[in-house]
């Protein structure tokens, strides 16, 4: 029987994080850095990622970084093949590449459809599909975080109007459950976080628009999320501690889902 510490210990595993330069992707890696995983962050920009890697680095992570734009399936292949010859393996992988756009589902550009389904979508499935398939499956073990959302697990009405977000993440929670159900038999548990509001690049026009008082209105705790508030729900489906949890979507939203109807 492990100790309990022993359970949340993710020394000697390794991790991959896409979208890991900034927001949820850093608070993500800091969680499995912290408790041992070598970690690879991914995003397009060289200099966002240098930037996060020194930030990890100086918490005592091992940490490198790769540049990939995850849109194009050639950068995923590169993706992969490095982060397996630097860190011999993927033992954790963590889609958290994501895009957003908002308009008026009338006037809703088509190329704006296809950018956040192309990368929210598409490349979540041709990553996983890869590292299942080069480290994960032969090794007979693996753990998939994905980044799912509140907005996926219900419509959306009024002041917010993300329909390809909505829908997009709407497929990341069952392509979460089905993936689960195919995968389970090669010891890989397949899991989701869904937040709610959380400050990052991508709120930042909604926050700044709609005002955090009127965000939280319905919010039972009242608040949005922070930089911490991610990192319990990350190493439970990381560690041993969720060995025997797979195909479930996590909602953390200060009570937001529970409230509401249709979710």
């Amino acid at each position: 029987m492990a100790s309990l510490k022993g359970l949340f210990d993710l020394t000697g595993k390794k991790a991959l994080v896409t979208g890991g330069s900034r927001g949820l992707g850093l608070q993500i890696a800091e969680a499995l850095g912290e408790q041992g995983a070598d970690i690879i962050l991914s995003s397009r920009k060289a200099a966002d990622l240098e930037t996060a890697a020194e930030h990890l680095k100086q918490r005592g992570i091992v940490v490198d970084w790769i540049a990939a734009d995850n849109s194009k399936e050639e950068d995923i292949t590169r993706l992969v093949e490095q982060s397996i010859e630097r860190l011999g393996r993927v033992d954790i992988l963590v889609n958290n590449a994501g895009a957003t756009w908002g308009a008026k589902t009338e006037d809703h550009p088509i190329e704006a459809w296809d950018k956040v389904m192309n990368l929210n979508v598409r490349s979540l499935f041709l990553l996983s599909q890869q590292i299942g398939k080069r480290s994960m499956i032969p090794n007979r073990y693996g753990r998939i975080i994905n980044l799912a959302s509140i907005a996926g697990l219900r419509g959306s009405t009024g002041e917010i109007q993300t329909i390809a977000y909505d829908t997009s993440k709407g497929a990341v929670v069952n392509f979460t459950r089905s993936l689960a159900g195919g995968w389970g038999r090669y010891v890989i548990t397949v899991n989701a976080l869904a937040p709610g509001m959380f400050p990052s690049k991508m709120t930042k026009g909604t926050i700044d628009q709609i005002g955090i008082s009127k965000l939280t209105a319905n919010v039972p705790l009242q608040r949005i999320g922070d930089e911490d508030d991610l990192k319990g729900a990350t190493l439970l489906f990381a560690s041993d501690a969720g060995k025997h949890i797979t195909g479930q979507i996590l909602c953390v939203d200060g009570g937001l889902t529970a409230v509401l109807s249709g979710s």
